[in-house]
C-alpha cells in the first residue's frame, strides 16, 4: 500500500492531495480541502471535504472523475505519477457537478482520445460545460464495460454502471467493479470529513457529518435512494463504497447502508408530497431548490426534486399531479426545446388546489417572478408562501430564507395529521405529561459568513442540566424550527433565562409565527458581544454561553447536549419564569 501525501502551496487555504492503493489495481486520489466551510446549502462545515477520484488498471485504464478546479496546477502532475494521461482510455464521469468534474476539459486538452462514459444527461450537461467535443457514450443501469485482465493480479475488471439519478444531481450514476468488489457511489453515502484518514476506521468521529450530509444531500431525494439501494442490492458482495467526499467506507460498510435505508424509508412514508422543480445547471436552481427539500424534510413531510428539463414527460405528469404541493423556479425567458416542453407538461399537469410556490432562479435572464406567478395561478391552486424573490448571488441568509420557506410548506402539508395524532392521545395520559413543568428561555444564535451574519431565535421551556462537570445542558429543538440549523455539532448558542415578573412581552415576540427570512430580534434590545453562541437579550435573568457536544434523534426532536463556557446573572434576587402546560401533545 502506498501512502503518499502532496502539500499544495496556498495562502488562503490548506490544500492537499493523497494516494492510497484501496483494493485489487484501484488507486483513490483524495484532493483534500482542509479549510472549505461551506458546501450548497450546508452552513458551517466544520471539518472541510475532500473531491475523491479513482483509477482502475486492467488491460485498459479508468479514471473515475476528476477533481476541483482549485486542485488543478498539481492534480494532473501527481495523477501523472501513478498513469500517464495519454494512457488512460476511459473517463467515467459519475456526476457533472463542478467538485468532480472540474479538470475533465484540463485532462481532455492532454489526451482528446480518451473515451467519456456517462449518463445521457451527464454527457449533455458536460457539452455545455467544457465547451469542446469529445468522444463519449451514454450509459444506463445494466451497461458494462470490460477492462480486461490486469496482467499483475489476474483480475478480471468489468465495470457495471447502476442509474442513480437525483443523488443528488439527476445525472449521476454509480459504478461497480466485479473485479475489486468496489461500488463508486460519488455523491452517495459520502460527508464532508477531511482527515488522512482514508477509510472510516473511526465511525464514531465522523458520524455526526455523515447524517448531517444525509439530511442536507440525500433527504430530499429519499425515494431516489431508495430505488438506487435496490438496484445495488442485486450486486454481488460489495468490499468498499468508494465515495466522492470524505472516508472511504469499508469498516463499517452494512451500518451505513442500512442507515440510508432506514432514514429513506421513514422519510418515504405516506402519500403526501411536495414536488419541488428545479433546473439543472441554470442560475442557482440547484441549490436553491436543495434548501426548500431540506427545509421540507425538517417537519417530517416528504419532498421530491424534479428536473423540468432532464425528467421524462410522463413521468414528470405523475409526479407533478400526484403532488399537494409544486414549488416552482423562474424560467429562461427564451428557454431551449427541452425545457420548454417540460414546462408545458408542468403547467399541464398542475391541479386545482394544490399548494403551489414560486422561487427566483437568479439565472441572469429569467422571466420575471410576477409573469410566472400569473401564468401558473390560473386553477385555482393555493399559494404556498410568498414568491422567494432573490435580489443578489445568494448567500447564507438566503438559503436560510429558502429553508425557512420549505419548513413552512411542510407543516402546510403534515397540519391535518398532526391535529388527528394530538387527537388520538389518551386525554388522562396527555394532561398527566403536561403537568411536566419547565423554566422559560429564549435560545438564541448567530454565525458569521464572511461580512454577514444569520441569525435565529426560538421560545424553549424543555431544558435541563445534564452533567457537573464539564458543565452541560441539554435543550430540546423539534426539527422543524430555524434555528436547528445552527445547533450541528461545533455550533455555538445562548441560553437566555427570563425572569418571572420580566418575560412576557420576551414571551410574546418570540412565540409569533415569523416569515420566511424575518429578523427574529427587530424590535428587541440585546447584547452582540457578550456572548460567543449569539445574542444576549438585554432583558433576561441570566444568559449561558454554549458549545453543542452532541446531539440525540427522537421522532420529532433532536436532544442537544452542550457545554457551558461562559454565563452571568443579572440579577442576582430574581427568579426564572416557568411554563406549566395544560396537555403532554402541545407546548
Amino acid at each position: 500500500m502506498t501512502n503518499n501525501r502532496t502539500n499544495i502551496s496556498n495562502s488562503k487555504e490548506r490544500l492537499s492531495l493523497q494516494v492510497k492503493d484501496i483494493g485489487k489495481d484501484t488507486t483513490t486520489i483524495r484532493s483534500l480541502d482542509w479549510d472549505r466551510s461551506r458546501f450548497d446549502i450546508e452552513f458551517g462545515l466544520r471539518n472541510g471535504t475532500t473531491y475523491n477520484s479513482f483509477l482502475i488498471k486492467g488491460e485498459k485504464t479508468a479514471l473515475i472523475d476528476t477533481s476541483h478546479l482549485k486542485f488543478e496546477s498539481s492534480w494532473i502532475e501527481l495523477l501523472s505519477e501513478k498513469v500517464h494521461p495519454n494512457d488512460i482510455d476511459y473517463l467515467i464521469v459519475s456526476h457533472t457537478e463542478p467538485d468532480h468534474s472540474g479538470l475533465i476539459a484540463k485532462l481532455l486538452e492532454i489526451n482528446p482520445e480518451i473515451k467519456v462514459f456517462a449518463s445521457k444527461v451527464a454527457i449533455k450537461f458536460l457539452e455545455n460545460q467544457i465547451h469542446q467535443d469529445f468522444n463519449s457514450k451514454s450509459i444506463k443501469s445494466g451497461d458494462e464495460i470490460n477492462l480486461g485482465t490486469n496482467p499483475e493480479s489476474r483480475i478480471i475488471h468489468r465495470i457495471e454502471f447502476i442509474s442513480a439519478p437525483n443523488l443528488h444531481w439527476p445525472d449521476t450514476i454509480f459504478s461497480y467493479d466485479h473485479g475489486s468488489g468496489i461500488l463508486f457511489t460519488c455523491d452517495a453515502f459520502g460527508l464532508h470529513y477531511c482527515s488522512e484518514e482514508t477509510f472510516d476506521i473511526n465511525a464514531e468521529a465522523i458520524k455526526e457529518d455523515f447524517r448531517f450530509y444525509y439530511d442536507c444531500l440525500m433527504g430530499p431525494n429519499a425515494r431516489s435512494v431508495i430505488q438506487a439501494i435496490k438496484r445495488i442490492d442485486n450486486l454481488p458482495q460489495i468490499n468498499t463504497i468508494a465515495v466522492g467526499h470524505g472516508p472511504l467506507l469499508k469498516y463499517h460498510l452494512n451500518g451505513w447502508v442500512n442507515n440510508y435505508r432506514e432514514w429513506s424509508t421513514a422519510k418515504s412514508k405516506g402519500e403526501n408530497y411536495a414536488a419541488i422543480c428545479y433546473i439543472s445547471q441554470y442560475g442557482f436552481c440547484d441549490r436553491l431548490s436543495q434548501a426548500i427539500a431540506h427545509g421540507i424534510g425538517k417537519t417530517s413531510a416528504q419532498a421530491q426534486l424534479i428536473d423540468l428539463q432532464a425528467t421524462d414527460p410522463q413521468e414528470l405528469t405523475a409526479l407533478i399531479g400526484e403532488a399537494n404541493a409544486v414549488i416552482v423556479p423562474t424560467w429562461p425567458s427564451e428557454p431551449q426545446m427541452e425545457l420548454k416542453n417540460g414546462i408545458g407538461t408542468l403547467i399541464a399537469a398542475l391541479k386545482q388546489k394544490q399548494w403551489i410556490g414560486i422561487y427566483d432562479a437568479f439565472g441572469g435572464n429569467d422571466e420575471p417572478i410576477d409573469v410566472v406567478v400569473n401564468k401558473l395561478n390560473t386553477l385555482g391552486q393555493k399559494e404556498a408562501f410568498k414568491p422567494l424573490r432573490v435580489r443578489q448571488i445568494p448567500d447564507s441568509n438566503t438559503y436560510q430564507y429558502f429553508e425557512e420557506a420549505g419548513t413552512d410548506v411542510g407543516q402546510l402539508l403534515n397540519r391535518k395529521q398532526n391535529i388527528a395524532t394530538t387527537k388520538s392521545l389518551d386525554a388522562d395520559l396527555n394532561k398527566a405529561i403536561g403537568r411536566v413543568s419547565g423554566g422559560l428561555y429564549v435560545v438564541t444564535a448567530s454565525q458569521k459568513d464572511g461580512l454577514k451574519q444569520r441569525s435565529s431565535a426560538m421560545i424553549a421551556s424543555w431544558v435541563s442540566q445534564a452533567s457537573f462537570e464539564p458543565p452541560g445542558l441539554t435543550v430540546s429543538v423539534a426539527k422543524d424550527r430555524a434555528i436547528e440549523a445552527l445547533m450541528q455539532v461545533g455550533d455555538r448558542f445562548v441560553i437566555n433565562i427570563l425572569q418571572e415578573d420580566n418575560y412576557l412581552h420576551l414571551f410574546r415576540h418570540f412565540l409569533k409565527r415569523f416569515p420566511p427570512g424575518a429578523d427574529r430580534f427587530s424590535g428587541v434590545s440585546v447584547l452582540e458581544d457578550i456572548a460567543k453562541g449569539g445574542p444576549v437579550l438585554t432583558d433576561a435573568l441570566a444568559f449561558l454561553d454554549c458549545i453543542v457536544k452532541q446531539r440525540l434523534e427522537t421522532p420529532d426532536h433532536w436532544i442537544i447536549y452542550a457545554v457551558v463556557e461562559n454565563g452571568n446573572v443579572a440579577n442576582k434576587q430574581a427568579k426564572t419564569a416557568v411554563h406549566h402546560r395544560r396537555v403532554g401533545s402541545t407546548y
